[in-house]
């Protein structure tokens, strides 16, 4: 997948597919840096949930999976991966560097699956382009039944960045695709609609929240 910038799926048109700028191959040196702090921080969120005695998950579902890193680093812990994302002929492709995870193709918004079907749900940099995120926020919840974490680019920060660095200053930093924006305190909020907000950590410029559902 080329993830040319602003990028449009001709499978699903007018949506942005994977990452706008491609943050995990990125050349940009810091843009690595705190992609690769970003992901640290989930996986050390995946270790604490995996050592659960209470509720260790063995099925995980990853919502938005993008190019399929963090399924792999969901599948090095868990016994089941299942990902999805919209359809798109570049996210297939980058879907077959990975062994074990179910890819398929599903909608965020109307999730394919019956209730409480997974015990950890992951959704990363995913609820921030749903056009009705409290529906999405639900799904999620729907289809867990233990462990919910999610993640989002933390505003102002987020879009603050990017126009210190000179990107979409005509959308005064917003990056394409992004339809929803929280703070850190508005989307912790947001979250503990579903679900008891276990851990809140900021690794810059994400928030990534940890919620315990309801089983």
């Amino acid at each position: 997948m080329t993830h040319e910038q602003d990028r449009l799926a001709p499978e699903t048109p007018g949506i942005v597919i994977g990452n706008t700028t491609p943050k995990y191959t990125s050349k940009n040196p810091a843009i690595r840096w705190l992609t690769e702090r970003w992901v640290a921080n989930l996986e050390q969120a995946f270790d604490r949930i995996g050592g659960d005695s209470a509720g260790a998950p063995k099925r995980a579902l990853e919502v938005g999976c993008g190019e399929g890193v963090i399924a792999g680093k969901l599948q090095e812990r868990f016994d089941e991966v299942v990902a999805l994302d919209l359809p798109d002929a570049g996210l297939r492709r980058d879907w077959k560097a990975y062994e074990g995870p179910r890819f398929l193709h599903a909608d965020a918004h109307a999730l394919p699956f019956e209730d409480n079907r997974f015990d950890l749900v992951v959704a990363v940099e995913v609820l921030e382009h749903l056009t009705d995120p409290v529906k999405g926020l639900h799904e999620l919840a729907r289809v867990g039944h233990h462990h919910l974490v999610v993640s989002v680019p933390r505003e102002p920060i987020f879009r603050s960045c990017n126009l210190v660095a000179g990107r979409y200053v005509k959308d005064l930093g917003n990056t394409p695709g992004h339809l929803n924006h929280w703070s850190k305190r508005s989307f912790t909020r947001f979250v503990s609609s579903v679900g008891k907000v276990r851990e809140v950590t900021t690794p810059f410029p994400w928030t990534t929240v940890w919620a315990e559902l309801a089983d």
